[in-house]
C-alpha cells in the first residue's frame, strides 16, 4: 500500500515536471529503469518507446550514459543525436538527495531549442528528490527481502527451504504454491575475458521480461555471480507460456539485450525438469544449472539445453561436482588424449562408440574404408592400452570422452 502511494506521488510530480517544461518527461532510477513518464505525446523515438515497453534502458544506452559522466553531473546536461541507437537528442536533469544520485529527468530536445528546466525554482526538483529516495528505499528493502528468501530457498536445507518458501507466500511475493520449474540462463564470454556489469544489467533485463510473461507474482528471478535463474509457474494456464515455450523466448531476449556486448560471445539457458512445490524448486534450479553448464561446454546442444535431454552428460555433470578426472575413469583415454596429433584417433574412437560398436556404421559415418577404420582402431588399442572388444572397456571408454569434452579435453570438429 505505501509503494502505491509513493508511486501515485511520482506520478503527479512527472505529470506537473511535464506541464512545465511543455514538453513529456520520464524519470529513470540511477540504473536506469523506467519509473514513471508523462503522457508521451508529441515527437518520440525508438529509445523511448523502448524504455516504456521494456521499462529500462538498453545495455548499449546504459553504457553510453555512463560514458557520458551523466552520474556525476550536477545540473541538466544535453545529450547529442544517437542515430545508431535511435536517439533523438535530449535534456537530461540528474536527481540528487545530499550528492546521493537517485535518477534522471529526460526530455526529447529534437531541435535544440528547449531552455533549460528550472525545477529548483518551482519546487518540483526537491519533491522529486524525495520522493525518488522513499521509492528508492521502499525498492531495496522489498528486493533484498526477496532475494535474501529467493537463495535460501535455492541454496540451503530441505528445512530452510519450506521456511523461504512460506516467507515468500505469506508477503505476497509469490502469489501461490504449485509446481515450478526452474530455467538458468547462462553469459559466456570470449576467452580471458568475463562478462561485465553491462552483461549483468542486460541478463536482469532479459530474467525480469521473462518474468512479466509469467506473472511477476507467480514467478521469481536471481542473478548470481555467473548466472542469472528465474523460477516459473509449472501449472498450463490460459495466456501463459510454458517453461519450454518461456525457456525460448528467455534465450531471444537474451540474444537482443547481449548482440552489442563484446563481454558475451554467447548465451545458454538451462531448463530443470518440473518440481511439485516451490519449496522442491531447489532440485530443478541444480538440473537446469548443470544444463546450462554443459552447454556452455558443448555449443552443439545448442542455447537451450534441457536437462532431461542430456543423456550420459546428466551422471557426468553430477560427477564433475566431486572433481572426476579422465584418468578415473580410463587412465589410457588421457594417455591418448595427451599424444600429440591424436585427434584422428579421439574421433574415430567416438563415433565407433557412439554407433555402439558397429564398424559397418562408424565406417559410413566417417566416410572411411573399413581397412582403415580398422587400422585406427587397432592403433587405438595400442595407444590406450585397451581392448575394443571387452564392454566394460568400451564403458569406460565411451563415458571418459563425453567427460572430456565437458572438461575441454577433447573439442573435436563438429
Amino acid at each position: 500500500m505505501r509503494g502505491g502511494l509513493v508511486r501515485g506521488e511520482l506520478q503527479r510530480i512527472v505529470d506537473a515536471v511535464a506541464a512545465h517544461a511543455g514538453r513529456p518527461a520520464l524519470i529513470e532510477d540511477r540504473r536506469q529503469r523506467v519509473v514513471v513518464y508523462s503522457e508521451q505525446n508529441g515527437l518520440t523515438d525508438e529509445v523511448r518507446r523502448a524504455s516504456i515497453l521494456r521499462r529500462q534502458s538498453s545495455p548499449e544506452v546504459v553504457a553510453w550514459v555512463r560514458d557520458l559522466g551523466l552520474a556525476d553531473a550536477r545540473g541538466p546536461v544535453r545529450t547529442p543525436a544517437r542515430p545508431d541507437l535511435g536517439m533523438l537528442p535530449r535534456l537530461c536533469v540528474p536527481v540528487r538527495h545530499h550528492e546521493l544520485l537517485l535518477g534522471y529527468v529526460w526530455f526529447i530536445d529534437p531541435d535544440g531549442t528547449m531552455t533549460d528546466v528550472d525545477l529548483t525554482a518551482t519546487g518540483l526538483l526537491k519533491e522529486l528528490s524525495l520522493a525518488l529516495y522513499r521509492e528508492n528505499l521502499l525498492g531495496e528493502l522489498a528486493a533484498q527481502r526477496e532475494t535474501e528468501a529467493a537463495r535460501t530457498l535455492l541454496a540451503d536445507s530441505p528445512e530452510t527451504r519450506d521456511q523461504a518458501a512460506r516467507a515468500l507466500l505469506e508477503a505476497g511475493m509469490i502469489a501461490a504454491d504449485g509446481p515450478r520449474t526452474a530455467l538458468v540462463a547462462r553469459l559466456v564470454a570470449p576467452a580471458q575475458r568475463q562478462p561485465d556489469e553491462l552483461a549483468r544489467i542486460a541478463l536482469e533485463q532479459a530474467l525480469v521480461a521473462a518474468r512479466r510473461r509469467a506473472g511477476i507474482r507467480e514467478a521469481l528471478h536471481l542473478i548470481r555471480h555467473d548466472h542469472g535463474v528465474l523460477l516459473l509457474p509449472a501449472e498450463p494456464v490460459a495466456g501463459r507460456p510454458a517453461p519450454e515455450i518461456a525457456a525460448r523466448q528467455l534465450d531471444e531476449d537474451l540474444q537482443h539485450v547481449t548482440r552489442a556486448l563484446g563481454s558475451v560471445e554467447r548465451t545458454v539457458v538451462g531448463v530443470g525438469q518440473t518440481r511439485a512445490r516451490l519449496a522442491d524448486a531447489a532440485e530443478s534450479y541444480i538440473e537446469a544449472l548443470h544444463a546450462a553448464r554443459v552447454g556452455a561446454q558443448l555449443p552443439a546442444l545448442g542455447r537451450v539445453v534441457f536437462w532431461s535431454g542430456l543423456g550420459s552428460y546428466r551422471a557426468l555433470a553430477r560427477l564433475g561436482d566431486q572433481q572426476l578426472t579422465v584418468a578415473d575413469v580410463h587412465p589410457g583415454l588421457a594417455r591418448l588424449l595427451a599424444t600429440p596429433g591424436s585427434q584422428v584417433l579421439l574421433t574415430t574412437l567416438e563415433r565407433y562408440l557412439d554407433q555402439a560398436g558397429n564398424a559397418h556404421a562408424t565406417a559410413a559415418r566417417l566416410r572411411l574404408h573399413r581397412t582403415t577404420l580398422y587400422y585406427r582402431l587397432q592403433r587405438i588399442e595400442e595407444l590406450a592400452d585397451t581392448d575394443l572388444k571387452d564392454g566394460d572397456e568400451r564403458l569406460c571408454l565411451h563415458l571418459g570422452l563425453k567427460l572430456a569434452r565437458l572438461t575441454g579435453q577433447h573439442r573435436p570438429e563438429e
